[in-house]
């Protein structure tokens, strides 16, 4: 059994190489896990994926530790000699990053749950994404609201102090933890906006978060899931953003405050463009079943297919067919047995649609009244089974 390992990100978030006694070394699935006395990585935890790097030059892929006992364990691609002292080095850039979204996840909270009265119930924090989850729903102007007041904080550049006060001091302060903690605490303070339970690293003053940015919400559990971005991951996911709405802009030829109305316009100009298609598609299908059995396409559309086979068969007999698609491709096919007479012997979609079943592996079925399915076959070989069955 180990002893707890010295964390060291905790004295120093800013560390990014050290020197650790390698105290074990063991092979497993993932690589080799090394124990050291030592360690400026952060473990997976809180809600956030631990740091990447090296040590001893060999690179660290994860990182994890041990709630109960507090040991650290590191996951490397290659093995390093137990005994031995190791020079470490953090991956900075995703440290750095971390600590920006974590810091502006700590301030968008403390906002959110003074003024809205909620409580942040879930945290998620990898190299891609950042989510919050809140118990309760919120409307598009609280959003708006608080992530302005979170960015008034950023821009305030207060000091964010991290520390374990003591057990006396613990029980005077009100501060948020989304669990149970047991051990000492350690407290992430941001002045007048956030004190929190938290073991990440974090910036030493909230104008290095830069800016923090509500990419989308979405509602979950009863509350709501805001999916944010701040410091560099702000600034590349807005300009993203930018490259894409003026590259839209430019392709319609209009300015980027025009660009909501130019689609607007352009939706309706679709919709009616299909309904006109529809239109003619239904005229077409009509036109054909007035003097074909089956009607055979690759310009048909089914719904309006659907809704000429129906108007034929309220004034026919006999069995109709429409067929959209093609004999390399398949088709897709409704069939649909007339109304009118008293006599609608043989007359049935269901059995017409289970011959092409058996004979050339279509799919679907239905009533004797109207079928539908799909088929991959030759259009003589679909005809030559639907004359057999009529």
């Amino acid at each position: 059994m180990y002893e707890k390992t010295q964390k060291l990100y905790d004295e120093n978030a800013y560390l990014t190489a050290f020197e650790g006694k390698v105290l074990s070394c063991e092979a497993i699935p993932e690589g080799y896990a090394v124990i050291l006395d030592g360690t400026a990585f952060f473990p997976e935890s809180g809600g956030q994926t631990s740091d990447t790097g090296t040590l001893g030059g060999v690179r660290v892929t994860d990182v994890r530790i041990d709630e109960k006992t507090d040991v650290i364990t590191h996951v490397l691609d290659g093995p390093v000699e137990t005994g031995s002292t190791v020079h470490g080095e953090i991956d900075w850039n995703k440290r750095f990053d971390k600590m920006q979204q974590h810091t502006g996840e700590h301030i968008f909270s403390g906002v959110v749950c003074s003024r809205f009265s909620c409580d942040n119930v879930g945290f998620h924090l990898s190299g891609e994404i950042m989510t919050m989850d809140y118990n309760r729903p919120f409307t598009q102007d609280e959003i708006n609201n608080a992530e302005a007041l979170a960015n008034d904080a950023v821009w305030r550049d207060l000091e964010v102090d991290a520390r374990y006060p003591s057990a006396q001091e613990l029980a005077g302060i009100n501060y948020r933890s989304k669990k149970e903690i047991e051990g000492a605490i350690r407290l992430v303070t941001i002045p007048g906006i956030d004190v929190c339970a938290c073991c990440a690293p974090h910036v030493r003053r909230t104008g290095e978060v830069g800016l923090i940015k509500v990419m989308s919400f979405e509602n979950h559990k009863g509350g709501i899931r805001v999916y944010a971005a701040c410091g560099k991951r702000a600034l590349y996911a807005l300009t993203r953003e930018h490259d894409l709405i003026t590259g839209l802009a430019r392709s319609l030829s209009t300015g980027v405050p025009e660009v909501p109305g130019a689609f607007e316009r352009m939706k309706n100009d679709l919709s009616e463009a299909k309904r006109q298609a529809a239109e003619l598609c239904e005229k077409m299908v009509s036109a054909g079943l007035s003097s074909e059995e089956f009607v055979f396409s690759g310009d048909i559309q089914m719904n309006p297919a659907r809704r000429a086979l129906d108007v034929w068969m309220n004034e026919g007999t006999g069995l109709r067919g429409v067929f959209a698609g093609e004999d390399d491709a398949g088709y897709s096919f409704v069939i649909g047995r007339g109304r009118k007479g008293a006599d609608l012997k043989g007359c049935d979609a269901g059995k017409a649609v289970a011959a092409l079943r058996e004979k050339l592996g279509a799919k679907g079925g239905g009533s004797p009244e109207m079928a539908q399915g799909s088929v991959k076959a030759a259009k003589e070989d679909i005809l030559s089974v639907l004359q057999s069955v009529i």
